[in-house]
């Protein structure tokens, strides 16, 4: 499964011809280029939106287990 190959998107590309003809193309690739630009944008919205005092409370935990795991020695 790896994907769509040469052969699938020359299927593809034919098909879209067909439907929508060769003035009508390249508005939609701009149409579907927005709208995935937009997606990108909306998900990495969503992603960075994490409260700030959330983020600190992680960056602290992370702190403290790094610190503590300096003090784990085995006895002499």
């Amino acid at each position: 499964m790896g994907g769509i190959g040469v052969t699938g998107f020359l299927l593809i590309a034919l098909v879209a011809l067909l439907l929508f003809g060769p003035n009508k193309l390249p508005e939609l690739g701009r149409a579907f280029g927005r709208t995935l630009k937009e997606f990108k944008a909306g998900a990495k919205d969503i992603m960075d939106d994490e409260p700030q005092d959330r983020r600190e409370t992680k960056r602290t935990e992370v702190n403290r287990s790094e610190d503590q795991g300096d003090n784990k020695r085995l006895p002499e």
